[in-house]
């Protein structure tokens, strides 16, 4: 189990947190898009960690020998996307271009009136999925996730709009997967991540960019417990105020059979693992897991 993820210190104080929310939100984003360059500065000398996992997935992903000026955008594709992520929340999405994908297979489901897991990944924007209400009103989506990591921003976030907080299914809890069904059984989408492992959760080791990686079992074994369709979701930052929004049928149904449990976790979470590397080589830069991420832990 790869917990390096959790291990990394939330980097930052509150006050440059909330300077540069201020400089976006009241002088307008164009000034705190400035700022981002000096804080990739600043990360590109100071984050060994981060640097060295960005130059070990880069040249995996580009398939050549990676240097400061692909770590540099690598950092800086990773802070653009936190920065806008205030615009998100505060549903200011119309200073965005949006590129859809896919849209139909969302919209399929929700005119069965059929609950839905969004799977995706930290592959460019998770957050960028809100922006779903700008092309139907059709869909309602939650977010599952880990407010403690990160939870200088996620509290900020919390205080530009309250209810952020009610789209959030915050993981950790007993009653995690109950709250899931009940929105799923409503006809929502629950959305979640599959690519990072955590507390003690079962895993399972796949192919990807040639070489075993460690996964959660986790999405895969709450689908064929709550009988659900899946449907892959990944937000790619494209640059400036770019953004491509690509939606995928999974699986109408993901069944684990019992005699052959793990042999059929394995399957599923590879073929997820497989589409997840198809995303990354297209979007090499959006890839933000910064640790080791082939590690066996």
């Amino acid at each position: 189990m790869s917990a390096r993820w959790r291990r990394q210190s939330e980097r930052g104080s509150r006050i440059p947190t909330l300077f540069i929310t201020w400089v976006t939100l009241h002088i307008g984003r164009w000034a705190a898009r400035l700022l981002l360059y000096p804080i990739t500065a600043y990360f590109l000398v100071s984050a060994r960690e981060q640097r060295a996992a960005s130059r070990q997935f880069l040249s995996r992903a580009l398939g050549r020998r990676v240097g400061w000026p692909d770590v540099a955008r690598h950092f800086h594709s990773f802070a653009a996307t936190i920065l806008d992520r205030v615009h998100l929340v505060v549903d200011d999405v119309e200073r965005f271009d949006l590129r859809v994908h896919g849209l139909d297979a969302i919209i399929e489901k929700a005119d069965q009136g059929r609950g839905c897991i969004l799977l995706g990944a930290h592959l460019g924007s998770f957050e960028v999925m809100r922006m779903l209400a700008s092309f139907t009103d059709k869909v309602s989506v939650k977010v599952m996730m880990y407010e403690e990591h990160n939870a200088r921003l996620t509290r900020l976030l919390y205080s530009f709009n309250p209810k952020y907080a009610e789209s959030i299914i915050a993981l950790g809890g007993v009653d995690v997967a109950l709250r899931a069904g009940e929105c799923l059984n409503r006809g929502e989408m629950v959305g979640m991540l599959g690519d990072r492992v955590a507390g003690s959760e079962r895993t399972t080791r796949c192919r990807f960019f040639g070489e075993k990686a460690t996964f959660p079992a986790g999405p895969m074994l709450m689908a064929s417990m709550l009988k659900v369709p899946v449907l892959l979701f990944f937000g790619i930052y494209l640059g400036a105020n770019r953004y491509g929004l690509h939606f995928e049928l999974f699986a109408d149904e993901v069944t684990i059979r019992r005699e052959q449990r793990d042999a059929d976790i394995q399957e599923w979470v590879q073929r997820y693992a497989d589409r997840l590397e198809h995303f990354a080589r297209l979007a090499p830069y959006n890839w933000f897991n910064f640790y080791d991420f082939w590690a066996e832990g």
